[in-house]
């Protein structure tokens, strides 16, 4: 048998996840990346159980093959089954269970490694960052579903976390240099790192999930990276630097996009679902309109521009929209859609949404694209989106989003904002959008009064 056969099927494992990982930067070719990283990621797992060097026990092989299958079967029916508006709470469920792995390996190998210490460096740091993103993402998907609603600020929250994580830094340092074999002292930095991740993440409003997601995702690939350390493993390594990077990387777009430093995320009160303290709060008069009324204003339109919300999302309208776009098209509408960086839950939500219903990825349009065009704009459909089209970021600097780039929505000829009611959006300040004197509101479920729409429209020929 070649001695090096496992080192090649490692090799390429780590080019299908490079390669992968560069596909998913683009719609079209997302899927397969996706597929070509899953596969060099199955070969690389049947590489590891078929060549591995030393012996395993049957009765070792019966438990690693019984965990794959449980994990495979469970794995597949609950990403097969999740609605599309449950998926950021998915992601976050999926990427604590990778730390919870990284921990429990820093668990396992410590007492193998008590006489070397610069292996138990890499475990307990492994251990501790794996920690922090699991008990992080178990908060972060509590407040996805609605169960931790709130952001929750103990009494000098700031200085209480630094100090816990400079405690967890300290006690990791003694542990290594003090050479004990106490497996206690894991115990107590692990049960420490859980808590840190808690309170790292409870004080963080929703509207800034979509960057929380990112750092934790950022974390669980570090904590892998140590694991390949530990066992010279070089998938393992190359994954974890990967998914490291990249969470890192989409991170820092992710508060570019808000215009927010990362140390304002962590440490700041952006979009804790109350009225935000010196947050915009205008009043005024609003407009109503019909689908009646909208379905002719958008047929002797030109331009139409949809801009998708998290309430798009909820309602699951996103084939009603692809129904009307298509249904414009047809009487010569230009028709396209407007996506913000941090629209939804996730980066990234809207458009996988939209690709859901086959909507042309062509279509869908980045902010900074697509700002320029909302001045050529006749109508502009903005559904279940809130914060991210309010003026208040770029005209109130005492409002909370201050700042922040928006869609310019309001540049256009007529706006029109399909939401179920006034309330305010995770920013927890009302949105001055809604009371110029261009803008128009079109209340109810997205999916029931776009589909009166649709029928409205048709009923024009």
């Amino acid at each position: 048998m070649n001695p090096y056969i496992l080192d090649i099927i490692y090799l390429v494992a780590s080019v299908t996840f490079v390669i992968g990982l560069k596909m998913l930067s683009g719609p079209k070719t997302a899927r397969n990346g996706n597929l070509l990283a899953a596969f060099g990621m199955t070969a690389a797992i049947a590489g590891t159980i078929i060549f591995h060097k030393g012996e395993v026990s049957g009765t070792v092989y019966g438990l690693i093959f019984g965990a794959i299958a449980l994990g495979t079967v469970v794995g597949w029916l609950t990403a097969k089954r999740v609605q599309m508006t449950k998926m950021p709470e998915l992601v976050s469920l999926f990427n604590g269970m990778g730390g919870a792995c990284a921990a429990l390996i820093g668990l396992v190998e410590f007492h193998h490694n008590v006489n070397n210490p610069t292996n138990i460096a890499v475990i307990l740091a492994g251990m501790a960052i794996g920690s922090i993103s699991f008990s992080g993402s178990m908060i972060a998907w509590a407040k996805l579903n609605g169960s931790l609603r709130k952001a929750i600020r103990l009494p000098k929250y700031n200085i209480l976390n630094t100090l816990i994580l400079i405690g967890i830094t300290a006690y990791a340092v003694f542990i290594v240099a003090s050479g004990t074999h106490d497996q206690m002292h894991v115990y107590l930095l692990f049960a420490l790192s859980l808590v840190y991740g808690v309170l790292f993440v409870i004080p963080i409003g929703g509207a800034d999930m979509p960057v929380v997601i990112s750092l934790l995702n950022s974390f669980t690939g570090l904590a892998a990276a140590f694991g390949g350390f530990l066992y010279g493993n070089q998938v393992m390594l190359t994954g974890g630097i990967l998914v490291g990077s990249a969470g890192t990387l989409l991170t820092l777009v992710m508060c570019k996009a808000m215009n927010r430093p990362l140390k304002n995320v962590i440490f700041g009160a952006f979009g804790e679902g109350a009225v935000a303290e010196g947050g915009s709060d205008s009043q005024g008069t609003i407009k109503e309109v019909s689908p009646s009324d909208l379905a002719v204003q958008m047929n002797y339109s030109n331009k139409v521009i949809i801009v998708p919300g998290y309430g798009l999302a909820v309602a699951q309208a996103q084939h009603v929209v692809n129904e009307l776009e298509k249904l414009l098209e047809e009487r010569g509408v230009e028709v396209s859609y407007a996506i913000h960086p941090v629209a939804g839950r996730m980066p990234g939500h809207m458009n996988v949404l939209l690709a859901e219903s086959n909507v042309e990825y062509d279509k869908l349009k980045e902010m900074e694209d697509v700002n320029p065009e909302f001045n050529q704009t006749d109508v502009v459909l903005v559904v279940g989106a809130n914060d991210v089209v309010n003026p208040a970021a770029k005209t109130d600097p005492s409002s909370p989003i201050y700042g922040m780039p928006i869609l310019e929505v309001e540049n256009a000829k007529t706006v029109v904002v399909n939401k179920r009611s006034m309330n305010a959006g995770y920013a927890g300040i009302q949105n001055e959008l809604f009371f110029r004197d261009k803008t128009s509101m079109l209340f109810g479920d997205a999916k029931k009064v776009l589909s009166e729409l649709v029928t409205e429209l048709k009923n024009l020929d």
